[in-house]
C-alpha cells in the first residue's frame, strides 16, 4: 500500500474549494454532473456528480473502459441526453453562461456557438444525400439568418482550408470522401462559428494509424487557431500521451484522478489509473501483457462502497462499505480514493 500512497502530497483536501478558486481562469467549468438512466431493470446512474474545469487552449483526455460513461459525459454536457436517460443535476458553465439553465432554443444556439461536438462516426453524422456545402451552411444559417449567402460560403470555405481539405469538398457527397477526409469535415463544422469549448468523442476509431495521426494534427492545429478548450474522449492511450495536456480516468461514471499528463503516465495515484497504465505494452517486457482482472461493474449493480474495490490490490476494509469523496491534493491532481484520506496517512 506504502508504494501508491507515496507519490501523493500533502496538501488541502476541499475539493470544492479548489474547484471554485479555479473558475476565475477557466472557460468551462463542469459542476456536480449527473445522469441517470430509468430501465426496466432499474435505475442506472451512468454520471455520479462529475466536476472538473478547462481553461481556453487546454486538451483534456477523458479514458476509462467501455460503459465508464465517457459519452455519456459529453452528450450530457451537449444537452443530448434521450430518455429513458435523464440529466439529474449539475451545471455546465461556459463563460459564465450555465447551459443547463437555457431553455430548449438558448441550447440550440449554443451548440457549434459555445460547444461543439465532434461525433465517433463520422459517415453516421454526415447526412448522405446532402451535399457536404448544403450541410455546412445550414449549420451556419441556423446561427446567423441574416448572414449574406457569399459570406457563409466564405465561412465555410475558410473551415475546409483550416482542416487541410480541398475547396472541391464543398460540392461532394459523403461516400465520395475517404474515412479520414469524412472525419474531417467534421471537424471543420465543428469550427465554424469558433466554439469556445471542442468535445471529440474518439475521432480517430476505425481509422488507420497514418490517418488517425492525420486527424489529430487536425485538431490540434484548429485549436490553435480559434484558442478552444478540447476534451478528447478515447481509448488509446498513446494517442493521449502526445496530444493532451491534462487526463481524466472515469470509473463507473466517476471521475477517479485527474492530472497532468506526464504526471499520469509516470506516476499514477489511483489504483485503477495505475493499472490501466500498467496494462500498456513497453519495450522493457516485450511479450508480456498485464490486464486488469474482474470486469467494470453493471451500473445497475453497483457494489457497496467504492465501486473499483472488487478489482483493487489495495482494497482495505473501508473501501467495500465507504464510498470514497474527491480530493485535490497539493500538486492538484483530483483523486477519489481512500488510500489518499487524511487519516490513511497518518
Amino acid at each position: 500500500m506504502n508504494s501508491i500512497v507515496t507519490t501523493a502530497q500533502t496538501g488541502s483536501r476541499n475539493a470544492t474549494k479548489a474547484y471554485d478558486a479555479g473558475n476565475a481562469k477557466s472557460v468551462l467549468q463542469v459542476k456536480g454532473l449527473e445522469v441517470t438512466y430509468y430501465t426496466d431493470l432499474g435505475r442506472a446512474k451512468a454520471l455520479d456528480d462529475v466536476s472538473f474545469n478547462l481553461g481556453a487552449g487546454e486538451k483534456l483526455g477523458m479514458v476509462g473502459e467501455s460503459g465508464s460513461g465517457k459519452s455519456t459525459m459529453a452528450l450530457a454536457m451537449m444537452r443530448m441526453i434521450k430518455p429513458p436517460g435523464r440529466i439529474e443535476g449539475g451545471s455546465v458553465t461556459i463563460d459564465g453562461v450555465d447551459l443547463m439553465a437555457l431553455d430548449d432554443d438558448g441550447m440550440r444556439k449554443a451548440r457549434l456557438d459555445k460547444i461543439a461536438y465532434i461525433p465517433q462516426g463520422a459517415m453516421n453524422s454526415l447526412n448522405p444525400v446532402m451535399r457536404i456545402g448544403a450541410q455546412m451552411v445550414d449549420a451556419v444559417r441556423s446561427h446567423m439568418p441574416r448572414e449574406s449567402g457569399s459570406a457563409i460560403k466564405d465561412r465555410c470555405m475558410h473551415a475546409l482550408r483550416s482542416v487541410d481539405l480541398d475547396p472541391s469538398v464543398f460540392r461532394m457527397y459523403a461516400h465520395e470522401l475517404s474515412g479520414g477526409m469524412k472525419q474531417r469535415v467534421c471537424i471543420a463544422i465543428g469550427i465554424l462559428l469558433e466554439p469556445k469549448v471542442i468535445i471529440a468523442d474518439e475521432p480517430t476509431s476505425a481509422l488507420d494509424v497514418v490517418t488517425q495521426r492525420q486527424v489529430m494534427e487536425t485538431i490540434d492545429r484548429v485549436q490553435d487557431q480559434i484558442n478552444a478548450a478540447v476534451i478528447l474522449i478515447g481509448h488509446d492511450m498513446g494517442l493521449m500521451a502526445q496530444f493532451v495536456d491534462k487526463v481524466a480516468v472515469m470509473y463507473a461514471g466517476r471521475l477517479v484522478e485527474v492530472s497532468s499528463v506526464r504526471d499520469m503516465f509516470t506516476a499514477p495515484n489511483h489504483p485503477y489509473a495505475r493499472a490501466l497504465i500498467s496494462s500498456l505494452p513497453n519495450l522493457d517486457n516485450k511479450g508480456v501483457f498485464q490486464g486488469i482482472p474482474g470486469l467494470a461493474p453493471s451500473l445497475l449493480r453497483l457494489p457497496g462502497g467504492c465501486a473499483f474495490h472488487p478489482r483493487c490490490s489495495f482494497a482495505m476494509d473501508k473501501c467495500s462499505t465507504v464510498r470514497p469523496e474527491p480530493q485535490i491534493l497539493a500538486n492538484g491532481r483530483l483523486i477519489t480514493c481512500h488510500l489518499f484520506d487524511e487519516e490513511t496517512r497518518q
